[in-house]
């Protein structure tokens, strides 16, 4: 029980020692020092500090989750207004921060993917089923006629996700959420935009052709 304990004491620690360093400045000691542990409790409990960080991932990832759930589940808002909300929601969780921190998911994919095959794969999968998790909701905002259905839900769930992380890389160099709330106007105003109704359109251009019959007889 008691290595059980210290295991996950090592586990909730070496999260912001991983943030804060990064995956190569980080070392076993800093971890442990962190978590209060000997050295030698390290390797009790984690083969090597490449699966470590696989468990690291596993456990940031679920509490994406659980932030996704939340929002993109969210009955009480369209699911164009729920991709909106999630966003929204990792902006105020990363400015709690003072933009120093970004996504550890993120952060892991520069550092470690041509370094470590496990890692890589493991930042595979996650953005996969990360994927599956947002396509859900666009093709509901597709379904519902918020979003336009030319591009496949999965392709748009992919380019979100691809430039959000980036934004959130612009963020952690400007130490500002300038790069954030810049991708969320315009990719709601472009690529999310809600497409406008058939018939409200055609009758703006009926009375548009209307007026300007009407100002050219008039001008006779």
């Amino acid at each position: 029980m008691a290595r059980r304990s210290l295991r996950d004491q090592i586990l909730r620690a070496g999260l912001p020692v991983l943030f804060r360093y990064g995956y190569h400045a980080a070392s076993v000691r800093d971890i442990c020092a962190a978590a209060g542990a000997p050295q030698g409790s390290f390797t009790n409990h984690f083969r090597s500090k490449e699966a470590f960080a696989v468990e690291v991932l596993d456990q940031y990832f679920d509490y994406l989750k659980r932030l996704v759930n939340e929002t993109l589940n969210d009955e009480t808002l369209t699911p164009r207004q729920r991709l909106k909300r999630y966003l929204d929601v990792i902006t105020d969780k990363l400015g709690r921060d003072r933009w120093m921190l970004g996504c550890l998911i993120g952060d892991f994919s520069l550092q470690v993917s041509s370094h470590s095959r496990l890692l890589r794969k493991r930042l595979d999968s996650i953005f996969r089923e990360w994927r599956t998790l947002f396509a859900s909701c666009i093709a509901a905002a597709q379904s519902a006629s918020e979003v336009d259905s030319h591009f496949d839900a999965t392709e748009l769930a992919e380019f979100l996700l691809a430039s959000w992380e980036g934004a959130i890389l612009r963020m952690k160099v400007e130490r500002s959420p300038a790069a954030l709330e810049r991708f969320k106007t315009i990719v709601f105003e472009t690529v999310f935009q809600q497409p406008r109704a058939p018939a409200a359109a055609e009758r703006r251009r009926r009375i548009h052709k209307g007026s300007t019959a009407k100002s050219k007889r008039d001008r006779r």
